[in-house]
């Protein structure tokens, strides 16, 4: 019992981990204010403190960066709706507004990194992988609130995988509007509420 104890105890970063973090927080920071045009290695590397040649012992590219980032991301994002219980949750209707609301408070604060993965997904392979890991995630927790609601479980078009999916992705698209246009990620939830409620059968309270 003691060994399963002390192997179980959560490992100190160590000094490595301690110095990519800084990394990916200094490319947070550039993204934010110099987007991912104005970004390069050797500005990431000034804002972490470090030489480019540091920077290279940790990542070859600045996409490679961007994918750490949109990788280190999207983890925070599916446990944030882990925590949130969202398939657990009792009434399948505050699930879904749940859900809802932690995807859009994750797009208010780290919008500029998810708005790259968005717009980085289709020629960089790895950042891709990393955004894509993250709706199928969604789509999984989501899927166990549909059937809950009475979509049926299955493979078909109309089946609750299928279902989910769909909104999913098209949640996905109008938080990035939102971000890219200034609008209210508050307002596109609402939105997106209605309509996951009524694409999925379920009453508003």
């Amino acid at each position: 019992m003691g060994e399963e104890r002390r192997g179980s105890r959560r490992r100190a970063p160590t000094k490595g981990d301690l110095r990519e973090r800084a990394i990916l927080d200094a490319a947070e920071q550039q993204l934010d204010s110099e987007g991912s045009e104005g970004m390069t290695v050797a500005t990431i590397a000034q804002a972490a403190g470090i030489t480019r040649a540091a920077l290279y012992f940790y990542f070859g590219s600045k996409n490679e960066v961007v994918a750490a980032l949109v990788e280190r991301t999207v983890t925070t994002l599916r446990a944030e709706i882990g925590a949130a219980d969202v398939a657990g949750a009792a009434a399948a209707g505050d699930a879904v507004r749940q859900g809802l609301a932690q995807t859009a408070r994750l797009w208010r604060e780290h919008g500029t990194v998810m708005r790259t993965a968005v717009e980085l997904s289709p020629t960089v392979p790895a950042i891709d992988a990393a955004w894509r890991s993250a709706v199928l995630a969604l789509v999984d927790t989501f899927r166990a609130v549909a059937e809950r609601a009475g979509v049926p479980a299955g493979t078909g078009p109309r089946d609750a995988a299928a279902v989910v999916a769909a909104l999913v992705w098209m949640t996905e698209r109008s938080f990035y509007q939102a971000i890219v246009t200034g609008g209210e990620l508050d307002e596109a939830a609402a939105t997106l509420s209605h309509v996951w409620l009524a694409a999925l059968g379920i009453t508003a309270d």
